[in-house]
């Protein structure tokens, strides 16, 4: 895995993976990474399932260079379905897909870092050095996170808390889920979280997948089976439910 690093260029990476069906830009990012890291073993697949077969030959990289427009993929899924696979190693997202939105996105579904397709070779080395040191690349330019228009109220949020399932969720499946429970279709969600359909339907994938239910349905119907009765009337799903 990496050294410890106090500058870019002592940063040491054995091992990467670099996942872009664009062979220019691939080729691309293996030489730049050449120059610092003559030694490191570089692998490159062009799809979701090409990146598995190579997994699948014992392959365990330092780090992951994910672009997010595979040709068997759709929106951030490729992205989800990685994470699954290497829950422990830190991936970093190269896209030329950019936007505050995404970019918190992938943050709150694990990702180390995000950068721009266009972004320098400097910046790329940052990046690299970031995350070899346990943190998180963000440009500055998408640091800021997007307000969102579906809050969770502070006795809701306790009560999710308090519970274990739920408490697996990270905020922006909570705030999704809260949707989902007031019966409001994706592209609803989409634009009252101001993020892409894609994105929601990503999110709503993993997040059945964290509670372990099948559908829409069956989380709606978990959610008021796990959330304590409020004393006397309502149950606080209730409150969870409130716009």
């Amino acid at each position: 895995m990496y050294a410890s690093a106090h500058a870019a260029d002592s940063v040491r990476l054995s091992s990467v993976l670099i996942v872009d069906d664009h062979p220019l830009y691939s080729d691309a990012l293996a030489a730049t990474l050449k120059l610092r890291h003559g030694e490191c073993d570089i692998q490159m697949a062009r799809s979701l399932r090409e990146t598995f077969s190579i997994l699948d030959t014992g392959l365990e990289p330092d780090l992951v260079m994910l672009d997010l427009k595979l040709p068997d993929v759709t929106g951030i899924s490729g992205f989800l379905e990685l994470r699954k696979r290497l829950p422990d190693t830190p991936v970093l997202v190269i896209s030329s897909l950019a936007s505050a939105d995404l970019v918190h996105s992938l943050l709150d579904c694990g990702a180390m870092g995000f950068l721009p397709k266009e972004s320098s070779a400097e910046a790329l080395r940052s990046a690299i050095s970031e995350i070899a040191r346990g943190r998180r690349y963000i440009p500055k330019e998408y640091r800021t996170r997007p307000s969102c228009k579906a809050e969770i109220d502070r006795e809701s949020l306790q009560a999710f808390r308090a519970n274990p399932q739920l408490a697996r969720l990270t905020p922006q499946q909570t705030r999704i889920l809260k949707l989902i429970c007031a019966g409001k279709p994706n592209k609803q969600i989409a634009y009252e979280l101001s993020l892409a359909e894609t994105t929601v339907k990503a999110h709503i994938t993993a997040l059945l997948r964290r509670l372990g239910v099948r559908n829409r349905t069956q989380a709606a119907v978990l959610v008021e089976g796990l959330m304590p009765q409020s004393s006397g009337t309502e149950p606080e799903v209730q409150a969870f439910l409130k716009n």
